[in-house]
């Protein structure tokens, strides 16, 4: 297919032959791109393994058994994963879930936006020992999305975490209309052409540049 990902150059990266984590909802799935996103780019790309834990429609903050926390419990602890990968999901902020606030302990409340992703960073920490990043998605008109993107740059100053951002980028986000027409099925999910000539070369650059100073 055209903007399939068999084609996909391989490239020689400190990631090569190590093993990722991908949690995610909808965007990490691939809804619109034929199950093809993120972590099956990633791993053309840099020669390494992943595993892939993504279900549409779910939220960071734990809501129920499908949640990024729930789900995050339920991932092998004995395997041994050398980066992980969180999507910052939309769907927090399109089923308006609270921001909450940063905790000042170690009693994170899960049913807020801040308190899942403290609990994510903290869990996957204590559990794998290595690298951790969020993604956030390419901008659109959301102002609680905004104000979780905000949020997590505040958490990074807690925690040292990395964030690979495409939504505060003005010059990636200003594409002409028969790009983001081929990019995107909507305002968050991505066409296959999307990931992999859009997407992929802004998260590929922040990553590496991440991964060095390591």
């Amino acid at each position: 297919m055209k903007y399939g990902f068999d084609a996909i150059e391989q490239i020689d990266t400190p990631l090569k032959d190590k093993n990722i984590c991908v949690l995610g909802s909808s965007v990490v799935y691939g809804y619109d791109s034929q199950a093809c996103s993120i972590p099956e780019y990633f791993g053309a790309r840099f020669g390494c393994s992943f595993t892939k834990e993504a279900v549409s429609g779910t939220t960071l903050a734990d809501t129920g058994n499908l949640s990024y926390v729930s789900r995050l419990k339920k991932l092998d602890r004995n395997t041994r994963y050398d980066l992980f990968i969180c999507q910052l999901s939309t769907n927090d902020a399109s089923q308006e879930i609270p921001l909450g606030e940063i905790c000042s302990g170690s009693g994170y409340d899960t049913s807020t936006v801040t308190g899942a992703i403290e609990f994510i960073i903290n869990y996957a920490r204590d559990t794998w020992n290595c690298p951790i990043l969020f993604f956030t998605g390419s901008h659109y008109n959301s102002d609680r999305y905004d104000a979780m993107v905000k949020r997590l740059y505040e958490l990074k100053e807690k925690y040292g975490i990395g964030i690979l951002d495409l939504w505060n980028d003005e010059n990636f986000n200003q594409i002409p209309d028969e790009l983001r027409d081929l990019y995107m099925q909507d305002d968050i999910h991505p066409t296959k052409a999307g990931y992999r000539d859009w997407w992929r070369p802004e998260l590929e650059k922040q990553l590496l540049d991440f991964i060095t100073i390591q």
